[in-house]
């Protein structure tokens, strides 16, 4: 069956986050609470649940809009609504009776092909459903989510004995491909997969701090990006999550798994949130505190575990990480691993612990090795695995250091010792939980493993490489650090231009499987030339940056652009300029240039003109009637604006209506390669307009005056307005034009290489980025 309405029974934190991902994803939701007695608002707590998620930071909402498919409700009036919901899950107390007397009352109204759910993160899933008829339960399937559900990608599918495997299978594609979440079978064990080994390193990693004599933010230092961990590493996601939250784990895993199984917590740990109450972010302090000095500036304070006492400890450095920095993370993790003194025994002790329980629980947890790996990383932000780590490492290393330490190797273990495999992980092959050889498949396309044959690798810079993804398309793949734009990027896109052509091939997609598909342009490279003279070099580079961008548009065959997280300046301008867009839906798109002092200079300001300007009806685009649309992309650029979503982004006009948005970033570059192939039939090659409208001098009169305001009344700065001047003379055609004149294409990429080299050669915009390289944040000058 198809899910197209779905029901949430809980308002609270995770309930209401919750109905606000399925409304992201375009599905009808109910969200129904309890009734309040003394309150006469019956609907109360759902209202409430969805005002919280509209205030929540970070947004719930990927577009506030979504909020009006979500339908406040009610247990008592509104129950039998419920047999309208193809999918119900309940978010309710994190009590036994309690949700068995919700699913009774449930199954009395809920349709029969209806799938049911819990998200409980504690209580066994087939306990809750003892006394269920036999198809009530084999509609039953845990479905525990990670907050917040719109930003951790991992979602715990936890099938029951009595779960129907077709209902498993329908589920979890419905929430890959729909909501957009990264699918871990389960098995229906304390914990499931990732709190249970995920507590299991935090705690070991209390205990081993404790032993070393380190301190909490050298802990976070060790164990947050330099390991491929998230940056909240293990005690600031400790402040994140709530400690009183991770006690309760704690202590409930520890009363339930073998004794083997260390969930004692430190004495530390015991008085944070026994004694002194402090939880971490819900009540301001736990093992770092917020404060303001006199200046109203935000400080951290770091937890002295000895005094209990909190100090400005500066910015703590440890060693072993400065030692390591730069370097791949591969290189790292060997070095780290490997490290002497205090800090390489506090991580060989985290680390061994970790891969020991992770082969522990194989098996137990959940019956694939990936589906362990995946759950750390989708649900805890880790790069790798226990189990790819191990293979980083070599796994008969680990399991020397294993033996070493006088621990009994689990049967996993033992059978890689005995079988002398190095990897878990090896080409299309990977181990059961008991060491036995089988097939491996990736639970979505990754590029590295398709570049494993090199005959797919048809171009390779640096910084970018031709990839043939099959059935005759091609990707123009960047993968520099944060795929800031340079002369690799450019000559990659042209590399595969020509390659389609000569080759014969259906088209072209650019994207990559980074962190971000690009921050724009490369603007160390930039400032470097400015400063040296370099303006002959600068014209060129420039020119041929607009002819790389605009050639996604103007090319004999169709280009994709599959934009995901940051999106910014250049990366923009690619993505405005192809055929097609297949947008992740966590899209972070903007042309920033003013930021730095500059203006968009490879098409952006020429397309949001365009964009904004086409939107009016075409007996409007004459006269002072033009104005708004300039006046709209005046503002959008002037102000840097960044969208917050893929919804956002086709609101402000960065996307088409016509363009894709998924839900599941895993899933663009294939959906791209797919609508490449779509359009490739029949393909006709676009030209470049020569009749674009533009206001000329009246335009720029009106831009001057609201600028002139804003300035006197202090909104902007002396610098923003030399800025500010420039991108409105590219907006309104140029200097000598009427109210009614129409200028090309090229007319307008002109303008703004003129603006770009303009701005770069005076000492406020190179201020600017000089001081953006520096600390990353913008000089208002």
């Amino acid at each position: 069956m198809k899910i197209q309405k779905a029901a949430v029974i809980g308002a609270g934190v995770m309930g209401a986050a919750i109905a606000a991902q399925l409304a992201n994803a375009g599905i009808p939701v109910m969200l129904l609470d309890i009734v309040l007695p003394d309150n006469p608002d019956r609907n109360f707590l759902a209202k409430q649940g969805i005002q919280r998620a509209l205030k929540a930071r970070p947004a719930a909402f990927m577009d506030r809009s979504r909020a009006a498919l979500i339908t406040p409700g009610n247990l008592e009036d509104d129950l039998r609504k419920l047999k309208d919901a193809d999918w119900i899950l309940e978010a309710i107390i994190e009590k036994l009776d309690a949700k068995r007397d919700l699913w009774e009352r449930v199954e009395k109204v809920a349709k029969k092909t209806a799938i049911i759910s819990s998200n409980s993160s504690g209580i066994p899933m087939h306990l809750q459903i003892e006394g269920r008829s036999e198809d009530f339960q084999r509609r039953f399937v845990g479905a525990h989510f990670f907050n917040p559900p719109r930003y951790l990608h991992l979602l715990e599918v936890i099938p029951t004995p009595r779960t129907d495997a077709a209902v498993v299978a329908t589920f979890s594609e419905f929430a890959e491909t729909t909501l957009g979440k990264g699918v871990v079978i389960a098995n229906d064990v304390p914990g499931f997969v990732a709190n249970r080994i995920g507590v299991y390193g935090i705690i070991r990693a209390m205990q081993h701090m404790q032993r070393a004599g380190l301190t909490p933010a050298q802990v976070d230092q060790l164990t947050g990006p330099v390991l491929g961990r998230a940056s909240s590493a293990t005690f600031r996601t400790a402040d994140l999550s709530g400690l009183d939250i991770i006690y309760h784990v704690a202590n409930d895993l520890g009363k339930a798994t073998p004794d083997d199984e260390d969930f004692s917590l430190t004495e530390g740990f015991r008085t944070l949130v026994e004694d002194k109450k402090w939880l971490g972010d819900k009540t301001g302090s736990g093992f770092y505190k917020k404060t303001k000095d006199e200046k109203g500036k935000t400080r951290i304070l770091n937890l002295n575990l000895e005094n209990m006492e909190y100090e400005d400890q500066g910015k703590v450095k440890v060693a072993a990480v400065e030692a390591v920095k730069g370097r791949p993370l591969a290189e790292r993790v060997t070095a780290l691993y490997t490290a002497e003194g205090p800090e390489g025994e506090f991580l060989r002790g985290v680390m061994n612990d970790g891969f020991w329980y992770a082969a522990k629980m194989a098996g137990n947890v959940s019956d694939r090795l990936q589906d362990i790996d995946n759950a750390l990383k989708w649900g805890f932000g880790w790069e790798q695995g226990p189990f790819e780590t191990m293979d980083t490492l070599g796994v008969q290393t680990v399991i020397s250091n294993l033996e070493a330490e006088g621990r009994t190797l689990p049967p996993l273990l033992q059978a890689m010792k005995d079988s002398g495999r190095e990897k878990f992980y090896d080409g299309d092959e990977t181990v059961t939980p008991e060491g036995q050889p089988t097939a491996y498949e990736a639970p979505y396309f990754i590029l590295t493993d398709l570049k494993k044959d090199a005959t797919k690798v048809v171009k390779k810079r640096a910084g970018a490489s031709v990839v043939d993804l099959g059935d005759g398309v091609l990707l123009a793949e960047w993968h520099a650090k944060m795929n800031a734009l340079g002369e690799d990027q450019l000559r990659t896109v042209q590399d595969a231009h020509k390659l389609v052509q000569d080759m014969g091939y259906a088209g072209l997609v650019v994207g990559n499987q980074g962190e971000n598909f690009s921050a724009g342009a490369n603007l160390p490279l930039i400032l470097s030339q400015a400063q040296a003279d370099e303006w002959d070099e600068l014209d060129d580079m420039i020119k041929q940056f607009q002819q790389v961008t605009t050639s996604l548009r103007f090319s004999p065959h169709p280009t994709v652009a599959a934009p995901f997280g940051l999106t910014l300046g250049g990366g923009a301008e690619f993505t405005l300029h192809a055929d097609h867009v297949v947008a992740s839906a966590e899209l972070y798109m903007g042309l920033v240039e003013v930021g730095v002092g500059l203006i968009p200079g490879g098409g952006g300001t020429k397309e949001m003109l365009l964009r904004y300007t086409d939107q009016l009806h075409p007996n409007q685009q004459i006269g002072v009637t033009l104005l708004p649309a300039v006046q709209r992309a005046f503002e959008l650029i002037g102000t840097a604006k960044v969208s917050t979503s893929a919804l956002e982004a086709r609101a402000l006009g960065f996307l088409r209506d016509t363009d894709t948005v998924a839900m599941n970033k895993n899933h663009i570059i294939q959906e791209a390669k797919r609508q490449v192939l779509a359009l490739a039939p029949g393909y006709v090659q676009p030209t470049p307009r020569q009749d674009i409208p533009v206001m000329g001098d009246a335009a720029i009169a009106a831009l001057k005056s609201a600028l002139y305001g804003m300035h006197q009344g202090g909104y902007i700065t002396d610098y923003d307005l030399v800025v500010s001047k420039e991108l409105g003379r590219v907006l309104s055609g140029g200097t000598g034009n009427n109210r009614t004149a129409k200028v090309s294409e090229g007319h307008l990429l002109d303008l703004e290489r003129e603006a770009f080299l303009t701005l770069l050669g005076k000492k406020g915009t190179q201020q600017r980025i000089e001081h953006m390289l520096k600390t990353g944040k913008p000089l208002r000058n």
